[in-house]
């Protein structure tokens, strides 16, 4: 028999094997059916009860809910199955081979996040002959680095239902209780074109776009003082002009423009207010303006994630770590477990600075320990 690391790295090597790279780009995108299947395979054989959601009309993205036990408490083990695009020529391995250097375990998703669910089935193998008080649920979403559709189709669904989740995205096993939100969003403005020759025979988007930019920072340093939370390491929402374009000749009144831009917004702001708030500064600028101007969401968002720190899971993560449970600035799917009722952190194997890199990798020296961690959290919420 195959001792737990060998068996973590086999997992783990089909994982990655299994493309299932999720994208905004229909040139990239792919289903993660194949990953799903092996898990529910895997989980099958370990004696878990196993449904896929299918997330779209094809059914080749989806979510896997494997449950073992029922109760209405327990613990949910979560992660998504997808990856970003990846460039090959950049990468000292093949990305879609898992490769062992270093003491480092190299391959597209080996820490964000198809490393998770081998230690978290490690850690349930633990328990096989256990007879469970709670449910264990371990949860595999589909296009989180995308859409976030696979966590959508599930709180729209209402389930699952447990007691605690804990998302196991690379937090070098550092409790997170709190993440900024995620909005993107475009402005077009329509002005009138014209010979450039004589301003007057027409009203330049370009112009109008320079004065809805200087308002957008403005807006920036008044969310600063309205929403600054000093658990941030950047403590304040951010706001970045991403992508701008207008016009199409230097000798012609500019007819046309679009910005694009992200907001990340604190705990304690909501993405809809402060759309809402945007859009009227818009309507003012516009008016003033003489032009037409129009604010329209590039993505869902997603909202701020906070989960109390004097809520059992905190206390229970920072005394079983050793750590202060911590805020991050990347958006995750908690917001949506959390909607369905569960205390939930993000907490997981390897660094979220090797996430969305060339030669992204999971450290060996975090397996042992997780699993370890996994183990009480099972023990605690199970059993």
């Amino acid at each position: 028999m195959p001792s737990i690391e060998q068996r973590i790295i086999e997992q783990l090597t089909q994982l990655v094997g299994t493309a299932s790279v999720s994208s905004t780009d229909p040139a990239w995108d792919q289903g993660n059916r194949g990953v799903i299947d092996l898990l529910a395979g895997w989980l099958s054989g370990m004696g878990f009860s196993t449904e896929i959601q299918e997330v779209n009309p094809g059914g080749n993205k989806a979510n896997l809910i494997a449950t073992r036990g029922s109760g209405p408490g327990g613990l949910v083990l979560a992660g998504h199955t997808d990856t970003v695009p990846f460039d090959e020529g950049r990468w000292q391995s093949d990305p879609l081979a898992l490769s062992e250097r270093d003491n480092r375990l190299y391959g597209l998703g080996s820490t964000d996040m198809k490393g998770f669910f081998p230690l978290a089935l490690a850690a349930a193998t633990s328990f096989t002959d256990v007879e469970l008080q709670q449910p264990l649920i371990l949860l595999a979403t589909a296009d989180e680095e995308s859409s976030m559709n696979g966590a959508r189709a599930l709180a729209a669904a209402g389930r699952p239902k447990a007691r605690a989740a804990i998302i196991g995205e690379p937090t070098s096993l550092v409790p997170v209780r709190m993440h900024k939100g995620i909005m993107m969003e475009a402005v077009h403005i329509n002005g009138q074109s014209g010979h450039s020759s004589n301003p007057a025979l027409g009203n330049n988007a370009l112009e109008g776009m320079h004065a809805v930019m200087g308002d957008l920072v403005n807006f920036r340093a008044e969310m600063a003082e309205r929403y600054s939370n000093p658990l941030f390491e950047v403590a304040y929402p951010t706001l970045n002009l991403g992508h701008i374009h207008g016009g199409d000749s230097p000798n012609r009144i500019c007819g046309q423009s679009e910005l694009h831009f992200d907001l990340r917004m604190t705990p304690g702001g909501d993405n809809a207010e402060v759309r809402e708030d945007i859009r009227q500064r818009l309507a003012l600028v516009g008016q003033q303006r003489g032009l037409d101007i129009e604010l329209r969401s590039l993505i869902q968002d997603v909202s701020p994630f906070e989960e109390s720190a004097d809520s059992e899971l905190v206390q229970l993560a920072e005394k079983l770590t050793g750590h202060s449970a911590i805020a991050v600035a990347f958006a995750t799917e908690a917001p949506f477990l959390q909607q369905l009722g569960m205390q939930t952190i993000v907490m997981g194997p390897g660094s979220i600075d090797q996430a969305h890199q060339p030669d992204e990798f999971m450290p060996l020296d975090q397996i042992k320990p997780c699993i370890a961690l996994l183990e009480q959290f099972i023990r605690h919420y199970c059993l």
